[in-house]
């Protein structure tokens, strides 16, 4: 299969779960995106479309991010540090978003990691 028939492939897959999930003010969207070499969680309200907290392995608040990678062990870290940033904001509930990739290895990783901090999905 082609790069380009892929990418759309996976671009479509994502407009298709998006339709079904929206986050609100009380319980926003947690959008999880992996690059090769970074992870990016946001917490998103849709309704006034804004970002409420954001927690990347390249902030600089993040601790040993040097040595931190998009693979499960970074995804646990960043999952706890963006859960905490959350919890401070006042979120204790949100709807998963993992942008079409599957339940497993990375992204169940930072999922669990979430949980145990407290949110709740």
């Amino acid at each position: 299969m082609r790069t380009q028939e892929k990418q759309k492939l996976a671009q479509l897959r994502r407009w298709r779960i998006r339709r079904k999930i929206h986050g609100t003010k009380e319980r926003p969207r947690m959008s999880v995106c992996f690059t090769n070499k970074n992870i990016h969680v946001q917490f998103i309200d849709d309704v006034a479309g804004v970002t409420l907290v954001a927690a990347t392995t390249t902030s600089k608040a993040m601790p040993n991010r040097d040595q931190l990678a998009a693979n499960a062990a970074g995804a646990k870290v960043v999952g706890g540090l963006a859960a905490q940033a959350a919890l401070s904001k006042g979120i204790k509930q949100v709807v998963f978003d993992r942008s079409g990739a599957r339940f497993h290895g990375k992204v169940k990783a930072l999922a669990d990691a979430a949980r145990e901090a407290g949110l709740q999905f």
